[in-house]
């Protein structure tokens, strides 16, 4: 039994000193954030495919039991919206072969225009997709929340899973900070989804600055997951806040809350200290 929680990425600026060492290389860096949290957002493969050698890299850092949920590149679901794009979506599977069983899933993040209409060119694409990596799809297209059995059906043809965005918390008052005011303009409206289709749900939730308010948004989602565990599934949590600057403290304290209601869950490693920052 095991739960996996972590960050929209592994490198901050404001960790350095408090979650990283300060200073230290990029591998350093993943291998500390790797004693705080067991999982990562792939968000940086959406926007360039890293080398191989430097996905090579990311496994040396990081133990067999760390799991990456790599999105894939824009080029393939915003560019060419699923179609006709075999090349980038080939050299992107190519570079991330060393990771071997990290790869926890390949998120197909869609855009807020891909609707249910497209929902024939979702399910071929997925059915053209190599076996040997699990899938998950983000959608933001409110008709897919109004009657979702359309795509939970194209996703239960291959064992994908529905990955949800919960912002309910962070929309439910005005920002009050120069980052919730950016995320207020960029992070999608999206009901709220809680139903798990697979053995592997994979949920993302945006909490607010403060870390009250962040807690008391999740409540839902610890209950959720501790069933999801007791259910015999295997659950990854993404915490996110607007300005990111407490996500690794904040993802250990959902894992202790599940824990709680799950005593036979697996504790997550203590983290190293990372020392207090320095000027050089």
């Amino acid at each position: 039994m095991r739960l996996h929680v972590g960050c929209a990425m592994w490198s901050l600026k404001s960790w350095q000193g408090r979650f990283l060492p300060h200073p230290a290389t990029p591998p350093e860096r993943l291998r500390a954030y790797a004693g705080w949290c067991n999982a990562v957002e792939g968000n940086t493969t959406f926007y360039a495919t890293p080398a191989r050698d430097t996905v090579a890299t990311w496994a040396e850092q990081t133990d067999t039991g760390f799991r990456f949920v790599l999105k894939l590149p824009k080029v393939v679901t915003h560019e060419h919206r699923l179609t006709g794009a075999d090349e980038p979506l080939r050299a992107f599977l190519d570079a991330i072969t060393p990771l071997g069983p990290r790869t926890h899933a390949l998120w197909v993040q869609l855009p807020g225009s891909f609707g249910p209409g497209d929902l024939p060119v979702l399910s071929r694409f997925l059915r053209g997709l190599p076996t040997e990596h699990r899938y998950a799809v983000e959608v933001r297209h409110p008709a897919f929340f109004d009657d979702p059995r359309g795509l939970e059906d194209v996703l239960a043809e291959v064992g994908a899973e529905w990955i949800p965005f919960d912002t309910t918390t962070f929309f439910t008052t005005p920002p009050t900070s120069e980052a919730e005011r950016d995320a207020w303009a960029k992070k999608p409206r999206l009901p709220l989804r809680t139903r798990a289709l697979t053995d592997r749900p994979i949920v993302r939730y945006l909490g607010r600055d403060s870390v009250e308010r962040t807690v008391e948004g999740w409540q839902r989602w610890v209950e959720t997951v501790a069933g999801w565990l007791r259910e015999g599934r295997s659950p990854t949590v993404f915490v996110h806040t607007p300005d990111n600057a407490d996500a690794p403290e904040l993802c250990r304290r959902f894992h202790d809350e599940v824990r709680a209601r799950v005593p036979q869950l697996d504790p997550l490693p203590s983290p190293e200290p990372a020392g207090p920052p320095t000027l050089f």
